[in-house]
């Protein structure tokens, strides 16, 4: 068996360590970036495959057995691209997902279907803070008349797509009281999160009910029918049962 791991994820990493104890071949694929990422722990790949023809191409030349997809929980269109190849293909596939975040006791949370939604709720005049990611920014085009701060792991090489924002570079993991501290200085009003999921990420929106901040909550896309489980050991005995 030749395993294809895609990445990008805590469970991933976790995964990736577990498998090469194991003895199991396996590649871990990342999609690469601006900034260095820490290699895993089993051969690694960066970069796109070129397209579907081009992972097709890859699973064909690489000998590919089966592919456990532990990407980001809103990487839809690559699972969705995944799936539906290795079905053609006859490949086994897995999907990792771990289970979403649900509001507390004391959250103030409204939950978005698409990011344009925001402006529905955020009132004009308000610091918001963003932590959905660069690359869909520009869908917030909308919250005119508000302050954007974005968060980013590494410098901008280029500026703020909108005129009202500024990126503030961050490397986690934040704590609770480092979140609640940085929402306090920056006069945060606002915080807009993807429904992501995890441990980790969750101090800021513990930080954000202790302060009373409203959160917009942006949904997962949906998902299919596919084969899936939830945590790292699920993924193994996937693997295991192979």
């Amino acid at each position: 068996m030749t395993l294809l791991l895609l990445a990008g994820t805590l469970e991933a990493r976790q995964i990736a360590k577990a498998l090469a104890a194991k003895g199991v071949s396996a590649v871990a694929s990342l999609s690469g970036g601006a900034r260095e990422v820490d290699p895993l722990a089993v051969t690694t790949r960066l970069g796109g495959f070129g397209g579907a023809t081009g992972f097709r191409d890859y699973l064909h030349d690489k000998g590919i057995t089966a592919v456990l997809d532990a990407t980001h929980p809103f990487a839809e269109r690559i699972t969705l691209r995944t799936e539906r190849i290795c079905a053609d293909l006859d490949l086994p596939y897995c999907q990792v997902l771990r289970p979403p975040w649900v509001p507390e006791t004391g959250d103030r949370w409204v939950t978005l279907n698409r990011e344009e939604d925001a402006a529905d709720h955020i009132p004009e005049g308000a610091t918001v803070f963003l932590t959905t990611g660069r690359d869909t920014l520009e869908r917030f085009g909308n919250l005119a008349r508000r302050h954007l701060i974005v968060r980013r792991l590494d410098p901008a090489v280029r500026p703020f797509p909108l005129p009202n924002g500024e990126f503030l570079v961050g490397t986690p993991p934040f704590s609770v009281e480092e979140e609640k501290e940085l929402f306090q200085r920056l006069g945060v009003d606002w915080l807009v999160v993807k429904n992501a999921g995890g441990e980790a990420p969750r101090s800021k929106l513990i930080a954000a009910r202790e302060l009373g901040l409203p959160v917009a909550v942006l949904a997962r896309p949906p998902s299919s029918d596919g084969s899936r489980v939830e945590t790292v050991a699920e993924a193994l005995d996937w693997v295991d049962r192979l």
